[in-house]
């Protein structure tokens, strides 16, 4: 398999996918507690459109409480990315997203990053940079490259103490939504990897087989 590492040097172009990342400046931790992590996916989920929300606070708080979202908004107008995956880790984040809105991903990574940021910092009583630098961008070449790098970032988690062989239940990433249920709805699109499985069990396969050695490959070319 080949990758392309063309970081931050890729053209982003509507209706083709990315893989984007970034971790914490110093490689510091950017998600200290579970109001942290819930906080960057309502972020992640919600920012894919251009909307201002009055009460985020009030949300993760609803989050917290019942490990949902009260939350329903129009994704039909003005989405500027579509979301396939993700995995939180405890200093840094992995994406596939697709191009939707011209300069949509830059737009969306923007608000994300810069927003979060300002919370981080207000919460934890700190100043600075909480990312090292901008976030890295990486073009996906075909169906192929998209399967290994989902496969990647669901098995992201094997790195946390207690985590290997249980990425499913691991609550900051996608798999669970892949392999069980879309916990997100049309705000997160499983459809670009599933239709290459014949079902849910294939792909959780595919993650723990075939897809684990080619997964693997991806870490060398990353931060």
């Amino acid at each position: 398999m080949w990758y392309n590492i063309e970081m931050r040097k890729t053209e982003f172009i509507q209706g083709e996918y990315y893989h984007l990342l970034n971790r914490g400046n110093n490689k510091q931790l950017t998600f200290l507690d579970e109001r942290d992590y819930v906080r960057f996916l309502f972020l992640l989920l919600y920012f894919q459109m251009p909307i201002e929300f009055e009460n985020i606070t009030r949300e993760i708080t609803y989050f917290i409480k019942h490990r949902t979202f009260d939350l329903s908004v129009d994704i039909s107008k003005n989405r500027l990315v579509r979301l396939l995956n993700f995995c939180l880790m405890p200093n840094h984040f992995h994406l596939t997203v697709e191009e939707v809105a011209e300069a949509g991903i830059s737009r969306y990574m923007q608000r994300v990053l810069n927003a979060y940021t300002k919370y981080f910092n207000t919460r934890h009583e700190r100043s600075g940079h909480l990312f090292q630098g901008p976030f890295k961008a990486i073009g996906v070449m075909g169906d192929d490259q998209l399967e290994y790098l989902s496969a990647y970032i669901h098995r992201n988690p094997r790195e946390i103490t207690g985590w290997k062989d249980n990425e499913e239940k691991y609550e900051w990433s996608s798999y669970q939504d892949y392999i069980i249920k879309n916990r997100w709805g049309a705000l997160l699109g499983v459809r670009p990897v599933l239709s290459n499985f014949k079902s849910q069990i294939d792909y959780q396969n595919f993650i723990k087989t075939s897809g684990a050695k080619e997964s693997d490959l991806i870490e060398e070319h990353l931060f």
